[in-house]
C-alpha cells in the first residue's frame, strides 16, 4: 500500500450491514454474496486511495462531512466520514429504510 493510502475502517454496526447483505446475496444465489463482498472491497481501495470521492450528503439531520459512496453493479452505498481517516458508518440499501444510520455519526 502507498504511503498515501489511507486505512478504512468500519463501525461494527456497519460490519453487521455488510455481513446481513453478504448472507442476503448469497442466499438468492450462489456466488453472489461474495461479488458484493467484492465490490465493497473495490469502493474501499478507491476510498483509500481518495476519501474526498463520495459524494456529500446533504440534510438537515446529517451531521457535516457524511459522504457517500456508491458500489458499481449493487444498489448499496458506503456512508463514511473522513476525519483524518475513513470510517464507514453503514453499508446501505439505496432504497431501503433511508436515513437508518443517521444516529451512527
Amino acid at each position: 500500500m502507498p504511503d498515501d493510502e489511507l486505512v478504512v475502517h468500519y463501525v461494527s454496526a456497519a460490519l453487521d450491514d455488510l455481513e446481513d447483505a453478504v448472507l442476503w446475496y448469497e442466499a438468492k444465489r450462489d456466488g453472489l454474496g461474495l461479488r458484493f463482498k467484492s465490490a465493497v472491497q473495490r469502493a474501499e481501495q478507491r476510498l483509500a486511495q481518495n476519501p474526498g470521492l463520495g459524494a456529500p450528503v446533504v440534510g438537515r439531520s446529517v451531521p457535516r462531512g457524511v459522504r457517500r459512496l456508491r458500489l458499481k453493479r449493487f444498489p448499496y452505498s458506503l456512508f463514511y466520514v473522513d476525519d483524518g481517516e475513513v470510517v464507514v458508518v453503514a453499508v446501505a440499501h439505496d432504497r431501503r429504510r433511508p436515513g437508518y444510520w443517521k444516529d451512527r455519526v
